[in-house]
C-alpha cells in the first residue's frame, strides 16, 4: 500500500542545470503516474516553488544549486512537507565537493589527493590533474591538464563557475559509479565515453558514451565498490537515494570522487541504468523512492 496518493515532482530550479533537471523530472513525473500516482509537475526557476494544495509529498528532480544544497529540502521542512532524497544538512554537505572531501577523509574513505586555489594561485600538486568548481555539477566547469600548458585553461574554466577551484590528482584506469536506492547498493556502471573524459557533452547525448552494466571488472573489486558506496552513502549521512562516482587504477586501487544525492532521470542517466540491471523497471524505481519521502 502506497503511503502517499497525491505528489508533486520539482524540477527546474535557478541553477545552471535547469535543462537537465526538466528531463529529468518530465521523466519522473511520467514514471509516477504509471506506477498509479496523481502526479503535479512543478517547473519554477525562482527560489519559491508554489505547490498545488493537497500535495501529500514531493519528488526533488532539481538538479545544482537550490535543489542538491540543502535549500529545496530546508524549504520543504519547515512548510512539514515530506520529500525525497537526503537532509539539508547532508545534501549541502555532499553538494559541496570540498566539505565532502573532508568527511571522506575523517571516514577514512579513499579520495584522490587534492588541494583548494584561488585565482593567482600556485598549483602544488604534480601533473595530471583534474580542476572542478567545488559547487557545481553535470561537470559544468570541470577540466584537465595532462602537461602544464594546459592547467591555465583548465584552471580558468572552473574559476568561471566559482572563486576557488578543487585541483584533484587525476587518476588514471577506469570510471565507475555506484547508484543506491534506500540504502541499497545497486550494480556497478562502468562509463566509458568516446575520446576518454566524461564531460557534459558525454554525459547527456546519446551515444556519446559506453555504459557497462554490470562493469566487468570482477566480484572482489565490484564488491569492494559497492562496499565503498554504502560506506559514503553512510558517512555522509544520505537517505532515500545517491550515487557515489569512483575512478579505479588498472591495479583495482579505489577511489571516491564525489556523492550525488539527487542523480540524474533523463534517458542517458545512470541510476535508472543500474536499477534495470537490478530488475527494477523505471516506474518502480521512482515509486520505490517516493516512499522514502520524509520531513
Amino acid at each position: 500500500m502506497a503511503r502517499f496518493k497525491k505528489v508533486a515532482v520539482l524540477m527546474g530550479g535557478p541553477s545552471t542545470e535547469w535543462e537537465v533537471s526538466i528531463r529529468s523530472g518530465t521523466a519522473v513525473a511520467e514514471g509516477l503516474r504509471q506506477a498509479g500516482y496523481q502526479v503535479e509537475p512543478v517547473s519554477f526557476r525562482d527560489r519559491s516553488p508554489r505547490l498545488p494544495s493537497g500535495i501529500e509529498a514531493v519528488f526533488i528532480a532539481l538538479h545544482g544549486e537550490f535543489g542538491e544544497d540543502g535549500q529545496v529540502q530546508a524549504y520543504l521542512r519547515a512548510r512539514g512537507v515530506p520529500y525525497t532524497g537526503s537532509g539539508p544538512e547532508s545534501s549541502a554537505i555532499s553538494f559541496d565537493k570540498l566539505r565532502c572531501k573532508k568527511v571522506l577523509e575523517g571516514a577514512k574513505i579513499p579520495t584522490p589527493a587534492w588541494e583548494v586555489l584561488h585565482a593567482g594561485q600556485a598549483r602544488t600538486l604534480p601533473l595530471p590533474v583534474v580542476t572542478k568548481p567545488p559547487r557545481q555539477g553535470s561537470s559544468f566547469g570541470i577540466g584537465q591538464a595532462h602537461v602544464e600548458a594546459e592547467f591555465p585553461q583548465a584552471l580558468a574554466g572552473s574559476l568561471a563557475y566559482d572563486t576557488e577551484v578543487l585541483v584533484e590528482a587525476f587518476v588514471p584506469g577506469h570510471e565507475l559509479t555506484v547508484g543506491l536506492v534506500d540504502g541499497e547498493a545497486l550494480p556497478v556502471i562502468e562509463i566509458v565515453p568516446n575520446g576518454g573524459f566524461y564531460g557534459f557533452e558525454q554525459k547527456y547525448t546519446k551515444g556519446a558514451t559506453r555504459y557497462d552494466v554490470p562493469a566487468a571488472i570482477g566480484g572482489e573489486r565490484t564488491a569492494r565498490c559497492r562496499e565503498l558506496a554504502r560506506k559514503t552513502f553512510q558517512a555522509l549521512d544520505c537517505r532515500g537515494l545517491g550515487r557515489v562516482d569512483f575512478r579505479m587504477t588498472p591495479e583495482g586501487e579505489l577511489f571516491v570522487l564525489e556523492m550525488n544525492t539527487i542523480p540524474g532521470f533523463t534517458e542517458t542517466s545512470l541510476l535508472p541504468k543500474a536499477a534495470a540491471a537490478a530488475g527494477i523497471g523505471f516506474s518502480a524505481l521512482c515509486a520505490r523512492i517516493m516512499e522514502t519521502a520524509a520531513v
